[in-house]
């Protein structure tokens, strides 16, 4: 579980296809203190640390992984938000993720609001429903709160903070983001289904 606080920004340093992908990625953790076996958020994304040293980690994704996310788009050199799993007692500052993307969404429009940058995404017609105002939604493994929905179109507002502590002050019209909705909204949903 990870709760969608962007703790590092990590670079592709080289993809290799096997019978899986291997990716090795650069990071700013400790790599003393990361585990063969962990799990750290890769662009929301929860993959296994699967070998590693000083400043960089491998992980080994599957093609169903990369049919169902952004992880095709990945080049020697992009960049990705990182986050290393939930410890108990760890402050919850976004929200429950849990890492299993659900969908990819679609960058359809920017606009600059004084520092800020608000964000127009397009989620795919199946998820759309679990979208909603003032609601959390998970993008490219950020925490978000969405700001308004209109159809399958809904928007985030970035603080400055945001754009610097993530990847999000790269982001341009027709980027594919990973987009996990709320586990939340998902069982509401399920409820109402039900009732």
């Amino acid at each position: 579980m990870f709760t969608g606080i962007i703790t590092d920004i990590g670079r592709i340093a080289a993809l290799e296809h096997r019978g899986d992908l291997r990716a090795r990625i650069e990071s700013r953790y400790d790599m003393d203190r990361v585990d063969l076996g962990a799990s750290i958020a890769c662009d929301g994304v929860c993959l296994t640390v699967v070998d590693k040293g000083a400043g960089w980690f491998d992980v080994d994704i599957s093609a169903e992984s990369v049919s169902k996310t952004n992880i095709a788009d990945w080049a020697e050199g992009h960049r990705i938000n990182l986050e290393r799993a939930l410890k108990v007692g760890d402050e919850l500052g976004g929200h429950i993720v849990s890492g299993h993307v659900d969908g990819v969404a679609e960058v359809v429009a920017l606009r600059n609001e004084g520092d800020s940058t608000r964000v127009t995404f397009r989620a795919p017609q199946e998820l759309a429903r679990f979208i909603a105002p003032k609601g959390s939604v998970a993008l490219n493994g950020t925490s978000l709160t969405v700001n308004e929905v209109d159809g399958r179109d809904f928007g985030v507002n970035f603080i400055p903070h945001t754009k610097e502590a993530t990847t999000w002050g790269d982001v341009a019209v027709g980027d594919r983001i990973n987009l996990e909705i709320d586990t939340l909204a998902r069982y509401v949903a399920r409820l109402n289904e039900c009732a």
